[in-house]
């Protein structure tokens, strides 16, 4: 029977938390951003477009350094933080729940912005005529409507920052029980001789867990898809 180690119950707790975390506080962000690149016309739009995707083409190393510099103790807004707050967030679960996030962001924005742009807005414009206001229109009609784009977003995002490494190690770097994650675990195994057994056993709670998540966005996305056509 496999039996999960201590170790691998750790990075698992981890993965999850972090990624749950880097999921649930940048979806409203996501969102809104992605309202915007799909409903506004506005000059520097392309700008805002390629500074939203730009963590797809970077080097994660470069992100995890980035976020060193703004959110470190020392960093511009890490200082900051926690001279008034006592906030700390690099080397801390709650940065590595960051890191990914900002890894994952693009790739939620995306699909949610296809969702939008799929929106006939024939049918917000009727709502409209009949009396309903932005607002009601949004939560009535469009976000309806857009939920399997919203889902699909959500596990991506969720699945991207489960494989995120990069940019975490090198924000919050290798700290058992507080930032090693699946990934990080499984490149520390690597270093150490005789480890290539646990390695590989975290090679392989990785690929399954991040299968499942595929799986569940695409079972989700038609139930979804399903209960709107009926």
């Amino acid at each position: 029977m496999f039996t999960l180690t201590p170790l691998e119950i750790e990075a698992l707790r981890l993965s999850l938390l972090v990624s749950f975390w880097a999921v649930a506080g940048s979806l409203p962000l996501g969102l809104g951003c992605a309202w915007v690149l799909a409903r506004l016309d506005f000059p520097g739009k392309t700008l805002v477009d390629g500074i939203i995707h730009l963590p797809l083409v970077l080097p994660p190393v470069v992100v995890g350094y980035g976020l060193l510099v703004l959110l470190g103790r020392r960093g511009i807004v890490g200082s900051w933080l926690f001279d008034w707050f006592g906030i700390t967030l690099a080397f801390t679960w709650k940065g590595a729940a960051i890191a990914s996030a900002v890894v994952a962001f693009p790739l939620m924005v995306r699909a949610i912005r296809l969702a939008m742009e799929g929106v006939d807005r024939g049918l917000e414009q009727a709502a409209r005529t009949l009396g309903c206001g932005p607002i009601r229109t949004f939560w009535s009609v469009t976000l309806p409507m857009m939920l399997p784009g919203i889902l699909t977003g959500v596990i991506l995002g969720f699945a991207r920052s489960l494989s995120e490494f990069g940019a975490t190690i090198t924000f919050v770097s290798n700290i058992p029980g507080e930032t090693r994650t699946l990934p990080i675990a499984l490149y520390a195994l690597t270093q150490v001789p005789g480890g290539d057994e646990a390695a590989l056993r975290l090679c392989v709670i990785s690929v399954l867990v991040a299968f499942a998540a595929l799986l569940a966005s695409e079972f989700l996305a038609r139930r979804v898809q399903a209960r709107l056509r009926s």
